[in-house]
């Protein structure tokens, strides 16, 4: 079955039910198929270290089932103001040092507000650039003005996720629909930002709901530059709080068919990397993962101990990227 497409062009619109065969192939034929694809575009060895810092935490107006910082929820997190941009530049320059060679922003926000907040954080993304980062930030829907703002600061990526298939999306999240993401996405696109955009397994979803949020991230024209692929990562007080996790194998075939659908792009192993065994990580970056987060949390979730992360590449002979070997934008 081939259904990649070359360079970041997105393929005629593939079906569910393609999608959902290659979903569902024997595990290790569908590694072997992913691999080739990876290594026809990209380093196998090179692993780009991204670090994510909330910038905004809590009171969220959104409803999305899996999250913390959602005010519909009683997690007894607490809300926080903006942060000062001193305190993220800081950050990001101790993420630069412990080998981080991207970092992303989140603000717990429905939308972008145009003020003194917004303000701040293109301030943010420009001392972020200036130290030679590269730089991606997630704040919820947009539009192409906005958009454009951050990237004339120097923006590299914009993040805004589809979660999951559209047939399942109402089942997770009811204060906004799957038509106001796309039009955030478009919105990115045509500020001339790279998209970051991907889903999260494990929220209850069948099978072909992950096939149809693989359909959808590899029908955007263009493709997206960028797919962070989460596990979901329960939080008691949200209502999928007491979801039973996902086999590992269910992570690693989602891995495989996000890179032969989307072969240019950059798959990032996100939330919930810490509860999959090493050994499975292992299979991930042989599917055609090269990126992964590190630092202690992935905004308000645990991560993986930096030491046992640059352990774990060592041992697999995979290098972190540095900006003289990351891809020109």
């Amino acid at each position: 079955m081939t259904l990649s497409a070359p360079m970041n062009e997105a393929p005629s619109r593939p079906s569910v039910e393609a999608v959902r065969q290659l979903l569902d192939k024997p595990l290790l034929d569908l590694v072997f198929e992913a691999a080739q694809v990876h290594r026809q575009h990209h380093d196998p060895r090179q692993i780009q270290c991204s670090q994510l810092l909330s910038i905004k935490t809590g009171a969220c107006p959104e409803d999305c089932g899996y999250c913390s910082q959602s005010a519909h929820h009683n997690t007894k997190l607490e809300k926080e103001k903006l942060v000062d941009v001193d305190n993220v530049l800081e950050e990001a320059r101790l993420a630069k040092e412990g080998g981080a060679d991207r970092f992303c922003m989140g603000a717990a926000w429905r939308s972008v507000r145009d003020g003194k907040e917004f303000d701040k954080v293109i301030e943010m993304v420009k001392g972020v650039k200036s130290m030679g980062l590269e730089a991606c930030v997630t704040l919820g829907m947009l539009n192409t003005e906005q958009a454009t703002r951050l990237k004339e600061a120097g923006l590299d990526y914009y993040n805004h996720n589809l979660d999951t298939g559209r047939s399942y999306y109402d089942q997770v999240i009811t204060t906004r629909c799957y038509e106001d993401r796309l039009e955030t996405l478009q919105a990115v696109r045509e500020s001339g930002l790279n998209v970051c955009c991907g889903g999260i397994l494990g929220m209850g979803e069948s099978l072909d709901a992950r096939a149809e949020l693989l359909v959808e991230l590899a029908s955007l024209e263009p493709q997206p530059e960028s797919v962070p692929v989460n596990r979901l990562v329960p939080v008691e007080g949200t209502p999928l709080g007491e979801v039973d996790e996902i086999p590992w194998q269910e992570w690693v075939a989602f891995i495989a068919a996000t890179r032969i659908l989307i072969p240019k792009t950059t798959i990032r192993l996100s939330a919930g990397r810490r509860e999959l065994p090493e050994a499975a990580q292992a299979l991930c970056f042989l599917a055609g993962a090269n990126s992964i987060f590190v630092g202690d949390k992935l905004l308000t979730t645990p991560n993986p101990e930096p030491g046992s992360d640059a352990a774990l590449l060592a041992s697999l002979g995979l290098n972190a990227v540095t900006r003289t070997e990351a891809a020109p934008q």
